[in-house]
Parts: C-alpha cells; structure tokens; sequence
C-alpha cells in the first residue's frame, strides 16, 4: 500500500490524543505546549501526539 504525502498530513499532522479518555483533538504543538488546550470530552490538559501506526 502507498503511502502518500496528503493522506500523511491529514491522518497525523496536529492530531494529539488525550491521555485519560482517547479522544483525538486537532490543534497545534505550540497551543498543546502552552496548556492552552483542553479536551472536551474530560476537560483534561494532558495531551499527546498520535502514534503512527505501521
């Protein structure tokens, strides 16, 4: 299977999960860096990036 740029990007660039309930939030590094970003599902700050899969 290919892999290509575009589907790359839109699967994993600024996507980050939330540690406590799994939901994925699409926002930036540097606002995830600041604690300017919350879940909206638990209302949690900790945040981390989505695992690339194989």
């Amino acid at each position: 299977m290919a892999k290509f740029a575009e589907s790359q990007a839109r699967l994993f660039h600024n996507i980050f999960v939330c540690k406590k309930c799994k939901t994925k939030i699409r926002t930036t590094m540097n606002k995830v860096l600041q604690g300017k970003v919350k879940c909206r599902r638990c209302g949690s700050k900790a945040l981390r990036p989505i695992k690339k899969g194989k």
